[in-house]
This record gives structure tokens, sequence and C-alpha cells, in this order.
């Protein structure tokens, strides 16, 4: 007897609001909005998707959760520097800091549970900031919120527009 790879895909993986499952989708529309979605996702590697020698690193975040909420939650990014694992040798180098050039932050901006649809890009919003900016202005900040970004002077874009900001970085 053999398992369907489509039955496990649908058994494991079929809920894309939780907070995992819409980590790995939001890299995968980030990868697909610059080309790169041709490339398989590397679970461990120190950024999630190299464009044009571009290290990115991508960050979802939610208003809306699977488990019952009594009020929205706060969005939050992670950005916590960290150590890099050599995939070679299993060991982490000893510098901590943030890995990637650029971080995209996809915010799943729509509030309303019963009508939530993951896949539709234009209940996305995005960030696009270099990571430059967030060592110079935040140093070893672990979190930042849409308020930092906007106070950073970091706009909102739509997913057609990833792609332009990416490369102008």
């Amino acid at each position: 007897m053999k398992i369907c790879k489509a039955n496990f895909y649908e058994w494991a993986y079929s809920n894309l609001l939780t907070n995992n499952q819409r980590g790995v989708l939001a890299e995968y529309i980030v990868a697909f909005s610059l080309g790169e979605d041709k490339i398989k996702r590397e679970e461990w590697d120190a950024y999630d998707i190299l464009h044009n020698n571009i290290k990115i690193e991508v960050k979802s975040s939610s208003y809306l959760q699977v488990w019952e909420q009594k009020k929205l939650s706060n969005v939050l990014f992670d950005i916590s520097p960290k150590r890099k694992l050599n995939l070679n040798t299993n060991k982490y180098d000893e510098d901590i800091k943030r890995q990637s050039d650029v971080y995209v932050f996809c915010l799943l901006k729509h509030k309303d549970k019963k009508t939530v649809n993951v896949l539709d890009l234009s209940q996305w919003v995005f960030y696009v900031v270099k990571t430059s900016v967030l060592n110079e202005k935040l140093g070893n900040q672990k979190k930042i919120s849409l308020s930092t970004l906007s106070r950073l002077n970091i706009n909102e874009c739509s997913f057609n527009e990833i792609r332009n900001l990416v490369n102008k970085i």
C-alpha cells in the first residue's frame, strides 16, 4: 500500500491560516512575484529567497488566527538577528546578525474570518525594506510593528509591486 501525496498534503497542510503554513505561503507568494518559484524551498537556509544575488527574508503576520479570538491580533514581524547554520558542517556561525539584504513583510490584512481567503492576493499587503535600514534604525531589536514600519517611512505595496521594489534595492 502507498500513501497518496495529495491526500497527505490535504491532511497536513490544508489550513493555510495557521501561523506556520501562512509563513510558508508568504515565502511562496514573494518567490512567485520574483519569478523564483521554480527553485525549491530550503528549510534551513539563512534567508528565504535568492533573487539577482539579493538575499531576501520573508516574514508573515495576520490579524486573524485559526483559534477563537476575542479581538484581532497585533501585527508584529520577527526581525531577530540569528546565527547562520552552515549546511555543510551542520554548525552555526559565531556571528549573530540579520542574514539577508532585504526583508519582505507580508501582512494578511483581511479582518473577517468568515470571508478570509489566504490565496486571494488582494487580501495581502507587503512591505519591502533594506536590512541595513533595520540594522541602523533598530539595532538588535527582535520584532517590528506596523507603526514602526510607518515611522521608518516604509510604505505598503501590492503583490504586483514587490519585484520592482526588491530590484530597486
